[in-house]
């Protein structure tokens, strides 16, 4: 006899497969899906609210599309007609507009290229079940779609079939419509599972546009990045979060983000911020954006920048003192400035300040917010909690992301695994228990949901504080470096106090026995496994190559932010693993939407096979795949109890 719990597990997955013919019919279904290859998986980083290049790269699979129709045409279609047929699926409805401008026969043009979408349509499609491609056609055309790329062996005729559907599209004025939902079905295609290794936030113009397509597409997951996880702590209403967070939209020039995006009211601030500092020329302050100094929206920036600097130094300084097991006393600095002599004492050693305009600072208490102040963040507290678009933004990143992930062989995360000099896992205290490796991101994840979720108000308020600790401490797997020197870069000459310096866990990428460590902490096998890692930038025009420890790791942040292109010499790394094997790409820089499809300029992007598999890998030799060999066991001990008399059929 079967143990009690297993009898009553099996009564359960009876009722929904009655009967022995169900039971086996889905044993059959999911053994074909064992055997189907493996899904595309799809990987960027710091993509840092580039939301243009972004969603090109999401569009054009990071070269997946142009491979699909390179194996479906061949020699047999010119490279500019592929390129073309690219942008058509690309930018469709845009493209199609264009297209109206010059052509002078659209009957003849929409069938010629409704045809050459199906035949792309049915290769991308050819790696699914029929069940899998059908949840993933638009609900308008689903059964015309279905039909066109579905081989029909009882029709005789089947090219006659064919064209009277075609035929039939363009006769009813549908063509333009079902171009569009086809060119979609393929981009959703061509890509099973999306991977974001953080850093959706900050220094480009639309993470929010970022974000609501994330929240569209349909599969991914999402590793935070620090500068993620500094806007689920404003909107968790921490206040050291919200200044960063106002600072960095300011400084590049993208305080629209808040205002328009998300509609936060700034204008308490920036009337304090013309107010108090209006005579004041704020030149530390200056913004990282494009762009002259005259203009008056650019002078009330830089004011602003300013505003929220001191604001943010006063707050910081509040959270120290209240948080003390974080250890950060020496970043408190405004008790450290000599008002009289404009200097600042560091480690013994005194330094002449840039700025000594600080009207809003009691020398006798610097960490006190000025009645102004107080007002200001309190409406901007109130503002980033009550935030409906904001809120809905960050419980998406709450629900689809974590601070790692383990999937198919890879672990993934954005950042570095705090590490020893010598390579060992580091202990890190956190609210007075040790803590190193998986643990410690297990639980600083746990206390990023707390700060959300925790009804004790001790336990929430300790979760709003360590998603700024994450932001920028030490011993933070999101930040890596002994300090966030933004005092310093703002307002000392001294090129030596700016250096932050890496946690050793850089200098020991190229170590084989580290890195094996750090997979096999995290339950992966080394021999096998890799590391995905996001947040530096990879300098390729410094000959840095991406592929670090003979393969085992993969560091594909290669500036996908504009700030960072001159550094890395690039627009970005992306990966892809299919059945195949990995595949890294670098990306020049993208230019424009409108040059996308006006010039049917593609990004220009370079492939490295990373990996190549002897054997092409199947669903069955993934993390799904495993659920469903388990589903599969479970199946089968169904059928048993059925035909032993056990559980009885319910017809």
């Amino acid at each position: 006899m079967k143990g009690e719990l297993e009898k009553r597990y099996l009564a359960r997955l009876s009722d929904l497969y009655p009967t022995i013919a169900a039971a086996s019919t889905e044993i059959i279904n999911l053994q074909a899906i064992l055997n189907l290859p493996k899904g595309t998986e799809h990987f960027l980083t710091d993509v840092h609210g580039e939301y243009e290049a972004f969603s090109h790269v999401l569009k054009n699979g990071s070269g997946a599309v142009r491979r699909k129709i390179e194996d479906v045409f061949g020699n047999t279609m010119s490279a500019r007609d592929k390129r073309s047929l690219a942008t058509l699926i690309y930018y469709p409805r845009a493209k199609m507009e264009l297209i109206r401008q010059t052509e002078t026969n659209m009957e003849d043009w929409y069938r010629v290229h409704l045809y050459l979408l199906i035949e792309v349509a049915k290769r991308a499609a050819s790696k699914y079940t029929r069940s899998k491609v059908r949840k993933a056609l638009p609900k308008d055309f689903a059964y015309v779609i279905e039909e066109l790329i579905t081989e029909k062996a009882e029709v005789n005729d089947k090219e006659s079939y064919y064209n009277e559907i075609i035929s039939t599209i363009i006769r009813i004025g549908r063509a333009e419509d079902f171009i569009e939902a086809i060119s979609e079905l393929i981009q959703r295609l061509v890509v099973d599972h999306l991977h974001i290794v953080g850093d959706i936030y900050d220094r480009g113009p639309g993470p929010h546009i970022i974000m609501d397509k994330l929240m569209s597409y349909h599969s991914l997951d999402i590793q935070w990045g620090n500068h993620d996880v500094l806007w689920m702590g404003a909107a968790a209403g921490q206040r050291g979060c919200i200044a960063n967070v106002i600072r960095i939209c300011a400084r590049y020039g993208n305080l629209d983000i808040l205002e328009d995006g998300y509609g936060i009211n700034l204008l308490p601030l920036a009337t304090f911020a013309l107010r108090v500092y209006g005579e004041d020329p704020c030149s530390c302050f200056r913004l990282k954006a494009g762009g002259g100094t005259d203009t008056d929206e650019m002078q009330m920036n830089l004011r602003i920048h300013k505003a929220i600097s001191i604001i943010q130094f006063k707050v910081e300084g509040q959270i120290i003192r209240r948080q003390k097991s974080f250890h950060l006393e020496d970043r408190a600095l405004l008790h450290r400035i000599d008002f009289e002599r404009g200097t600042i004492e560091l480690k013994g050693k005194t330094y002449p300040l840039l700025d000594t305009v600080f009207p809003t600072v009691d020398p006798e208490d610097p960490y006190a917010l000025t009645p102004e102040e107080e007002e200001i963040m309190t409406r901007l507290e109130k503002a980033f909690l009550h935030c409906e678009k904001l809120q809905k933004h960050m419980r998406f990143l709450l629900t689809r992301g974590s601070l790692y992930k383990v999937y198919n062989g890879n672990l993934l995360y954005h950042g570095c695994v705090p590490l020893t000099e010598e390579g060992r896992l580091k202990e890190i205290e956190v609210f007075g228990k040790t803590y190193r490796g998986r643990e410690l991101y297990d639980v600083l994840d746990s206390y990023v949901r707390k700060g959300f979720f925790a009804l004790d108000e001790k336990e929430r308020q300790d979760g709003k504080d360590i998603m700024w600790y994450i932001w920028l401490h030490p011993d933070s797997p999101l930040f890596g470096k002994d300090k966030m020197a933004t005092f310093e870069r703002y307002l000392l000459e001294d090129a030596e106090t700016h250096i932050e310096k890496k946690n050793p866990y850089y200098s020991l990428l190229e170590n084989e026995h580290v890195i094996d460590g750090i997979l096999a902490e995290f339950g992966l096998n080394p021999a096998l496994s890799h590391i995905v890692n996001g947040h530096v930038p990879v300098k390729r025009k410094d000959g840095e190559n991406p592929v670090k420890c003979g393969g085992k790791v993969l560091v594909i942040d290669g500036g996908f932010s504009k700030a960072y292109q001159k550094e890395t010499g690039i627009a970005g790394y992306t990966l892809i693993f299919n059945s195949y094997g990995l595949r890294l790409v670098a990306h020049e820089p993208f230019e424009s939407t409108e040059t996308a499809i006006e010039q049917e300029k593609d990004i220009h992007s370079e492939t490295m096979i990373v990996k190549r598999m002897q054997e092409r890998l199947l669903v069955g030799d993934t993390d799904i795949g495993r659920e469903l060999k388990g589903q599969v066991e479970d199946l089968e001990c169904l059928l048993a109890a059925y035909r032993n008399g056990e559980i009885r059929e319910k017809l």
